[in-house]
């Protein structure tokens, strides 16, 4: 009997539609993939494009490295390099995850550097190494955090009359020699006023001035924000001769529909008014205070302890080598007399909400500087103000002395030249 084969049509039409159907979602993978790549790849072309990095051309280990780092190991081929005995950055704590970011590319003290070179424009905006400092071995960018309302006070805040500052008192500091004054060309502290101290982020608060704990302190007192540490820094000037124009407004209170997004818009307007009212004025001082905590933000000298400083330098000022001129002879004359103090010069771009520009193209003598962190006492941060009030003031005069001393060799060839 000859056998009649069956064949179950609708079974193999599911199957085929079932493949169809596998297929089509393949597809859609394939062509979803190359859409997200191609997506990456325009955003990488485009954030190359607009780096601003004063390293973007760099390439290579030296463009990777921190200066000292890069020094130490020219010191192991070039005799006698190494002036002075000082710990060395090419210990095996600093190996391992030197080696391994420059392997990966990803930094194990960042976490975010783990995909920040997979999505185009999260690596802008990075603080850059333009010098670093005796106090920031790991080579830590400064840490800046947008004030939330849990940690603000109420939008009338309070003020120096409401909450008069507690008496300092006098915290012994190393005597400064200061040759440059020797010569100066008279004292100006009840003359024009010469420097001007103010903050584009007036109520960045210190935990003990405020007595209470907070990852992000902001305060509208005077007393417990970085208007108290432009105050130190004010009197000290003040006490080499130098006229100082501190302003602390509260823009908070001040300024109608307030956003701290334009927090430099509208310090810039003051500082604006400030130039306007003060011919003389050239050399501008915005503080503020870093976000980190004591341990990353405070420095020992002799057992004495000091809030250590930042130097931001922003690099969307065309001019901006200028201004890191300036901030580097406060940071050199810092890390000969206060070693660890100074944490180093950092320039920063327009990247990740950032200014990156900071007011500085207003004056060749325009710089930012971070005094302490969140933690950091009272009596830390006027160690700090006052130390680094002598640099400035140091720098100041010297400033002062060659000025005079250009006038005086004009004057003298027009002399000539009449004769």
């Amino acid at each position: 009997m000859k056998k009649i084969q069956t064949w179950n049509v609708g079974r193999w039409r599911r199957k085929g539609i079932e493949i169809l159907a596998m297929g089509h979602t393949l597809v859609l993978l394939i062509m979803g993939s190359a859409l997200l790549f191609v997506v990456l790849g325009l955003g990488g072309l485009a954030e190359n494009r607009l780096q601003t990095s004063p390293v973007s051309s760099m390439k290579g280990l030296a463009g990777s490295v921190s200066s000292g780092f890069f020094a130490d190991m020219l010191g192991m081929e070039v005799p006698h390099l190494a002036q002075k005995k000082q710990q060395s950055s090419l210990s095996g704590e600093q190996w391992s995850p030197f080696v391994f970011q420059i392997l990966t590319g990803i930094n194990p003290q960042d976490p975010k550097s783990l995909i920040s070179r997979e999505i185009p424009g999260m690596s802008a905006g990075a603080p850059v190494l333009l010098r670093k400092g005796s106090g920031n071995t790991k080579v830590e960018g400064p840490t800046d955090y947008q004030p939330d309302q849990g940690t603000t006070d109420a939008p009338g805040g309070s003020d120096a009359s409401e909450n008069p500052p507690t008496t300092t008192p006098d915290i012994p500091t190393t005597p400064q020699t200061d040759p440059a004054r020797e010569d100066h060309p008279g004292d100006t502290a009840k003359g024009d006023k010469r420097i001007l101290i103010y903050h584009s982020h007036p109520r960045e608060a210190y935990n003990p001035l405020l007595s209470k704990t907070s990852s992000n302190p902001n305060s509208g007192s005077k007393s417990a924000n970085v208007s108290r540490v432009g105050d130190f820094v004010k009197k000290r000037l003040e006490k080499q001769g130098i006229s100082t124009l501190h302003v602390n407004k509260d823009y908070a209170t001040t300024v109608q529909n307030y956003n701290w997004n334009y927090s430099y818009k509208y310090s810039r307007e003051t500082v604006k008014e400030a130039l306007a009212g003060n011919k003389g004025l050239t050399y501008l001082l915005d503080i503020h205070r870093d976000s980190q905590r004591h341990g990353k933000t405070t420095a020992t000298i002799n057992g004495l302890s000091y809030a250590k400083v930042y130097f931001i330098i922003g690099h969307d000022n065309k001019n901006w080598r200028e201004n890191e001129a300036f901030a580097a002879r406060i940071h050199e004359k810092l890390e000969k007399s206060y070693h660890g103090v100074s944490r180093g010069v950092w320039g920063k771009d327009g990247g990740k909400g950032n200014n990156g520009e900071y007011n500085q193209s207003l004056s060749s003598h325009s710089i930012l500087i971070e005094i302490g962190g969140i933690d950091n006492t009272e009596e830390e941060l006027k160690r700090t103000s006052d130390v680094l009030a002598d640099m400035i003031g140091e720098v100041y005069w010297e400033d002062q002395k060659a000025q005079k001393a250009g006038t005086n060799v004009s004057d003298t060839k027009k002399s000539n030249s009449g004769n």
